[in-house]
């Protein structure tokens, strides 16, 4: 054998190192590809299982893979129109990290696309869609959810470092329905996460939905009814002979039926609900009907309302809307979207009404509800009296006189008459001194609490006949607001009522002008201390209404939200 045949030459050693090393050196790139393609096939079976429709590419050689993602807007669906939608949750929502929302159904509206590179399927994230905050609320209070007051204020005060988790809505037995979420991918806006389950839901289609209002009629007047019966069958136009109707112009008997059907409409909105709408600027809708139908917006006739919004210099919007606030407010449930002027909650825990007197008289008569009122009637009805009497005999014994000799008696009835003139006049001076006295201690005496006084009234009210005595001071508010809807002047009448109290009460106190007012319009000061006294206690209820201030705060300051 030679000695080249047992010698190695460079060319073995390339194929026996070489190799092995140019395998090792592909083993990386096989693998990346295999992790890659591994990696693409589990996203997209992700995807699929979502219901996600995505463009997706990767680069094996780098181990990247790149997926373009829809950005939404959501809203829900309209509670009356789309009722299914609305009220199903979705069948299949997403397991992807980022997509919780889809755990309802929306009304989606495409805004735009997201890339997103990973490395591994968990890396996967699915965009958050923008929804705006009060709708996202409002929706789940709708659902049965409950705010969570520890949550509000710490978000209220913390902001974007609010911990991720803290609860802000809480659904059924203690579970979280709305919490904070990680800040990824949420460029500067407030991140939520949602979850709910079918059986938290508590609340269906006949519910009265959120930041809405239900008023009850005025219980039927037996003697009202009897009276408008009584009308109706005296109508001339229904006595009017066949000759006579014969000669009116045909324009007279479609005005005469088109306010006939005007006065039917409006005796039967008089005897059903009326529901409003309180949107975060005040009375929004009012409709009328029966209780049970709010479920179609083909049965949502709206009201006119144009008294009632709320406008620059006049105050009657900004009075209804929080009395009808302060209505449906208690300890439990709140209607927080409108917020109560603080101006009005401090006039309504300020007592300024006099009580008339060291010992407080309100509700002993029935002409008035302060004592000042009764003793003044009374005591200028007494010298009127004994001015017409004293009139009448001095009358009488000038006639006899004149008759007769002309004598020193004649002159001394004469003398005695003067006398009692005189005595009269001084009287009158000394009653409307006293009259006077005792109306200025009356203003300047202890003031009453709002409630107390809308006690008395309330059974001043009742002892004449105006409210039925079953009724509550909640209820008969609730009555006065169903017909502030249907009626403007009454509406003008008790706002105007409203103003002047507040006037008074900011100013140091009633004054006499301010007491004839009071006088004069009796009854509607009446009516207008039952809705100042609602609004004290729906404060107290609602613990100061913090709540609610919270609530409106965050609204205010995140107008629109990332939820996902």
């Amino acid at each position: 054998m030679s000695n080249s045949d047992s010698t190695t030459t460079a060319t073995d050693i390339i194929t026996y190192i070489g190799v092995p090393l140019a395998v090792l050196g592909v083993l990386p790139i096989l693998y990346n590809t295999i992790a890659t393609l591994a990696a693409l096939s589990k996203i997209k079976r992700m995807l699929r299982h979502s219901k996600l429709t995505a463009l997706t590419r990767s680069d094996v050689v780098n181990r990247v893979i790149e997926k373009e993602l829809p950005r939404y807007a959501v809203t829900p669906w309209d509670r009356f129109s789309q009722r299914t939608e609305y009220w199903q949750l979705s069948r299949q929502p997403s397991q992807i990290p980022g997509g919780s929302w889809t755990t309802f159904n929306w009304k989606t509206n495409t805004i735009g696309i997201k890339t997103q590179r990973v490395e591994y399927a968990d890396q996967l994230r699915q965009p958050q869609v923008e929804v705006a905050f009060d709708e996202l609320v409002l929706y789940l209070l709708d659902l049965g959810a409950v705010p969570d007051l520890h949550g509000w204020k710490l978000l209220r005060s913390t902001g974007l470092w609010t911990p991720a988790g803290c609860a802000l809505m809480m659904a059924r037995g203690g579970q979280k329905a709305l919490s904070i979420a990680p800040l990824d991918e949420s460029d500067g806006h407030l991140s939520l996460a949602v979850n709910w389950m079918p059986s938290w839901t508590t609340r269906d289609f006949s519910s009265l939905p959120p930041y809405w209002v239900r008023l009850p009629p005025p219980p039927k007047n037996p003697k009202t009814s009897a009276s408008a019966e009584a009308s109706t069958a005296q109508d001339p136009l229904e006595t009017v002979g066949d000759n006579e109707l014969a000669k009116k112009d045909a324009g007279s008997v479609h005005d005469k039926e088109s306010m006939e059907s005007i006065q039917k409409q409006g005796e039967a909105n008089a005897a059903k609900p009326i529901t409003c709408q309180i949107s975060a600027e005040g009375l929004a809708t009012a409709i009328s009907q029966e209780a049970d139908l709010l479920r179609s917006d083909s049965n949502l006739h709206s009201l006119f309302i144009g008294h009632l919004r709320v406008r620059r210099g006049k105050q009657d919007g900004m009075w209804f809307a929080s009395a009808c606030t302060a209505y449906e407010t208690t300890s439990q449930t709140m209607l927080w979207n409108y917020k109560i002027p603080d101006e009005i909650l401090a006039f309504a825990r300020r007592d300024a009404v006099p009580c008339g007197g060291p010992r407080p008289a309100w509700g002993r008569g029935r002409r008035g509800n302060a004592r000042v009122v009764y003793e003044t009637q009374r005591d200028g009805g007494a010298a009127r009296t004994v001015r017409e009497t004293s009139h009448r005999a001095t009358v009488r014994d000038a006639g006899g006189a004149a008759d007769g000799p002309r004598g020193p008696a004649t002159r001394c009835r004469g003398e005695d008459a003067a006398g009692e003139y005189a005595e009269n006049a001084r009287q009158m001076r000394l009653d409307r001194q006293r009259r006077e006295t005792r109306e200025s201690e009356a203003l300047q005496s202890p003031k009453w609490d709002t409630q107390l006084v809308a006690d008395h009234n309330l059974r001043w009210l009742k002892s004449r006949g105006v409210v039925d005595d079953s009724l509550s001071l909640k209820n008969v508010a609730g009555t006065l607001l169903h017909r502030m809807v249907l009626d403007g002047q009454f509406t003008s009448s008790i706002c105007g009522m409203l103003d002047l109290w507040k006037a008074w009460a900011d100013n140091g106190g009633m004054r006499r002008s301010d007491y004839i007012a009071l006088r004069d319009e009796q009854e509607t000061f009446a009516h207008a201390s039952l809705l100042v006294a609602m609004i004290k206690d729906a404060t107290t209820a609602a613990h100061e209404g913090s709540l609610s201030v919270e609530l409106q705060e965050c609204m205010r300051m995140w107008r629109t939200v990332r939820l996902g």
